[in-house]
């Protein structure tokens, strides 16, 4: 009778889920040219891989010091874009100013000759 009491128990929170763990994944790698000895690599890629191209959206980028620059594009880097898009506003505030200042200066004169 005991063991029935005790087989029909069952714990609210007495046990606690622990699942098995998952082995390790074995990495694979994605690309087969690490089977290819050297010349066979020279062969498929060239002596010299250059930085990586590609199009999207039919322009060309590549990436060169850590940024991807648009080959039909132009030549200025993103940075440079950055750079010269703060140097415009900030042209064009100081623009904004003096053009105050004049409206300031005409008013002025205006009010003097009355």
């Amino acid at each position: 009778m005991e063991d029935l009491k005790r087989s029909l128990k069952m714990p609210l929170f007495g046990n606690t889920f622990s699942p098995k763990k998952t082995p390790p994944r074995k990495s694979a790698s994605l690309s087969s040219l690490h089977t290819l000895d050297r010349s066979t690599r020279e062969i498929e890629l060239g002596l010299e891989y250059g930085p990586p191209v590609m199009n999207l959206g039919g322009q060309s980028w590549k990436f060169e010091d850590g940024q991807w620059i648009s080959e039909s594009g132009g030549n200025a880097s993103g940075r440079e874009v950055q750079r010269l898009k703060k140097r415009n506003v900030q042209l064009e505030e100081e623009n904004n100013l003096l053009k105050l200042k004049i409206e300031v200066l005409l008013d002025m004169v205006r009010t003097e000759q009355l």
